[in-house]
């Protein structure tokens, strides 16, 4: 079943047009049967199918498997989400925002044999390279402007992953051209496979502080206290801040660098009442 998010202001009407959509298919299907994968009273999903109740947060993730969604589209229904529950008519404002945002920016998802861009932390960073070298394909002059240096055995792997998966293409002049996109991913061997992407990069930033001089690096920490819709919060200013930052770069005429950005948010003690 095709459920266009894009075209949805309220998340409730997406949870509605599931339902029917279920009850069409299946005659029998219930608001119980709805609530039983939800988490929730029949009462409960009678209300807010009909918008006189919200979800509960803790129900979010169960709604987004139930709804099959996941990367871009979990993140915009998340958004959703947030922006019916407020109160501010600027916040909700601000969040709409967020969400076109968001459908503004072109992701493609990787297909299983895609995950290979993911299998190296260089390989990205050699198409970085060829984007902003105008094409340059020679491994033992990328292979020592990668920081930290890698072997050329390890560009031409690269290299040959990025031609197999059309990432980069031959020109007739010898050089590559590079195919420009965003990308997510979603399934359990993908989200595994973005998992190790991140540690890898994890590692090169805990390096970065050793290596690189600060003037050419943006590195700092910050300790806060939060309740849990501060943290909810935390969660969409850093998603929105990672759109901003993509869309931002697309405006780069004439890069001069590759970059590694980073965020994390994640806790430190166990919340307060657990045992």
């Amino acid at each position: 079943m095709m459920l266009n998010i894009d075209e949805i202001s309220d998340y409730r009407d997406l949870l509605k047009q599931y339902y029917v959509q279920r009850k069409l298919d299946m005659p029998l299907y219930s608001y119980r049967m709805m609530g039983m994968k939800l988490g929730l009273e029949t009462s409960q999903i009678f209300r807010i199918l009909n918008k006189e109740y919200h979800l509960p947060t803790r129900c979010i993730p169960l709604a987004k498997d139930l709804l099959g969604l996941s990367g871009c589209s979990g993140e915009l229904f998340e958004i959703l989400v947030a922006a019916v529950r407020t109160r501010s008519k600027t916040k909700q404002d601000k969040l709409y925002e967020m969400a076109l945002a968001l459908r503004d920016v072109e992701l493609r998802k990787l297909n299983t044999h895609e995950l290979l861009f993911l299998s190296k932390w260089w390989i990205p960073v050699v198409r970085s390279y060829i984007e902003l070298y105008g094409g340059d394909a020679d491994p033992g002059r990328i292979a020592t402007r990668i920081i930290p240096p890698i072997s050329r055995e390890q560009v031409v792997e690269a290299l040959q992953v990025l031609e197999t998966l059309g990432f980069v293409t031959k020109r007739s002049s010898g050089q590559l051209g590079v195919s420009k996109y965003h990308f997510t991913s979603s399934g359990t061997e993908k989200t595994a496979a973005i998992r190790s992407y991140q540690n890898q990069v994890f590692t090169l930033g805990q390096n970065a502080l050793a290596t690189i001089p600060p003037s050419e690096r943006s590195i700092s920490t910050l300790m806060v206290s939060v309740d849990e819709d501060c943290f909810q919060e935390l969660q969409e200013m850093s998603r929105e801040f990672r759109r901003q930052i993509q869309k931002r770069v697309e405006d780069v005429a004439f890069p001069d660098r590759a970059m590694q950005v980073m965020v994390s948010i994640f806790p430190v003690m166990q919340k307060k009442g657990r045992k």
